[in-house]
């Protein structure tokens, strides 16, 4: 079977598989289906391996070289789960607010080592904004660039030392990262010298 002629339909619940123009095969339960934007919804089997998650894809018809209907629904389905619209609010209120932060660093010129270490430490401590270049962490610590440990500065205490240390790792772990890559692209050039 193509994609749906006038008046065909897939019943929520029923079980398909298709055939992408790429010549992907997919196979899932129908979530949702609309005539006419020809926009099937399917829940696949996790790609993480995890039983307990599945995969929401999203499939355009126009793009799907046949359509096999494995296992009809014909009873009404059972009733959509209910969402907890206020923690999706928060949720996407929450991402607005991390791009809208990083839309900020990079329109005020911060450097790209000063943008890393605000993601490090808002990971830790949500409590973190921008100040012109400066990292405001918990209206308590200022971190000038060229974001140091040094250049925490603040009242002395349990803040100022926990982000020292932050700032401290973050820094560790970037150069570790630095020196494994060069260790890496001179094995590469080494081994690239021995073929040859």
């Amino acid at each position: 079977m193509a994609a749906p002629g006038p008046g065909e339909y897939f019943s929520v619940g029923s079980h398909v598989a298709c055939v992408t123009c790429l010549g992907q095969r997919l196979q899932g339960e129908v979530v949702a289906f609309d005539y006419q934007s020809k926009m099937l919804t399917l829940k696949c089997a996790s790609s993480s391996g995890k039983p307990n998650l599945n995969d929401v894809i999203l499939i355009n018809l126009a793009f799907v070289s046949d359509v096999d209907i494995i296992n009809d629904r014909t009873e009404t389905p059972p009733p959509l789960a209910s969402l907890n619209v206020s923690k999706l609010a928060n949720r996407a209120r929450t991402e607005k607010e991390d791009k809208l932060s990083q839309a900020y660093a990079i329109s005020a010129g911060v450097s790209v080592e000063g943008q890393q270490l605000f993601q490090t430490i808002h990971k830790t401590i949500k409590d973190c904004k921008w100040q012109e270049k400066n990292i405001i962490v918990m209206d308590d610590v200022i971190i000038s660039p060229p974001y140091q440990v040094e250049n925490c500065k603040g009242k002395e205490g349990s803040a100022l030392s926990h982000v020292r240390k932050i700032v401290e790792k973050h820094f560790r772990d970037v150069e570790s990262q630095k020196s494994m890559q060069r260790s890496q692209a001179q094995q590469t050039q080494k081994d690239s010298t021995l073929s040859s």
